[in-house]
């Protein structure tokens, strides 16, 4: 039996998956780091926690296959639980966000006027602060830590997610079956919940993933200036600090978790791009346009 030919102008998910090999490079990296990352609590070749400082700064061997560092600490081990924790906290963060700033969208897009406008100022408000001014601000009335990190980059997340519900929203609350939702009686919040919110989930999934990589960035350079990760546990971030020390004796101390977030970072964005030229029924239907052409 033959299958229905898709429309003209349009590309199934399954073609516009295969017209994008950066989403398989993306996802497929992204995969592989959170694999690496999550395996170290199951195992790691050595236990961060021993200190042997006769084995400090040894090259890479069969016994540290990414050598050690000052401390004499496994560099691999090091790099799979920093791996983790900067996954933990940016993953984390990413959540308080949408949590919090999906609902502020759909509810200032839903109720409009003053409340709009409140919520929009709100925004405006945090957007003012980066999220180093907010972990500077929290340290100081709770000390520097990674649950403060995950506060303070998932506060600065909170009007990333509410502008992405918001405009998304807007965009639908035109359309025909939300009028008829309104003469059968909905309400306004009923409708953003049943009807807005599934059709801008792909949105909210591809900044999620966005916001994601950027956390990673954010909780680096938290624990990078002391205010993130706090010894005995280690992130990426912490180990560039510990690293400033002794980059020039041996510069792998820096290279190795610094490339490990460069390629995370690439991956995740690479990932989030290929989503939302995926999940975008506006660019699905432009590539297959220029696949007919």
């Amino acid at each position: 039996m033959s299958s229905t030919p898709a429309a003209p102008g349009r590309v199934s998910a399954r073609a516009a998956w295969r017209q994008h090999p950066s989403l398989h490079i993306g996802v497929v990296a992204s995969l592989l780091f959170l694999l690496f990352g999550f395996s170290s609590i199951l195992w790691t070749p050595y236990p961060i926690e021993v200190i042997n400082v006769g084995a400090a700064m040894q090259g890479m061997s069969g016994a540290h296959w990414l050598g050690t560092d000052h401390l004499g600490r496994d560099m691999l081990s090091l790099v799979m639980k920093g791996t983790l924790t900067s996954f933990v906290v940016a993953a984390i963060a990413v959540a308080i966000g949408a949590a919090i700033g999906v609902p502020l969208g759909l509810a200032a897009a839903a109720w409009g006027g003053p409340a709009e406008w409140l919520i929009l100022r709100v925004n405006d408000f945090l957007f003012a602060f980066p999220a180093l001014i907010i972990a500077i601000l929290i340290t100081t009335l709770f000390g520097p830590s990674a649950i403060n990190a995950m506060i303070a980059v998932g506060i600065f997340n909170i009007p990333v997610f509410a502008r992405v519900a918001r405009g998304g929203a807007l965009s639908l609350l035109t359309l025909d079956y939300v009028a008829a939702a309104r003469l059968a009686g909905m309400g306004s919040l009923e409708i953003a919940r049943r009807h807005i919110l599934p059709n801008i989930a792909s949105l909210i999934i591809v900044q999620a993933t966005i916001q994601l990589a950027m956390g990673i960035l954010a909780e680096a350079s938290l624990s990078y200036v002391g205010l993130g990760t706090q010894p005995p546990a280690t992130s990426l971030g912490l180990m560039l600090k510990d690293a400033q020390t002794y980059a020039l004796l041996q510069p792998s101390l820096a290279l190795i978790p610094g490339l490990t977030i460069i390629l995370v970072v690439v991956a995740l964005n690479l990932a989030g791009d290929g989503l939302r030229d995926l999940l975008d029924p506006r660019l699905r239907r432009l590539g297959g346009a220029r696949a007919a052409a």
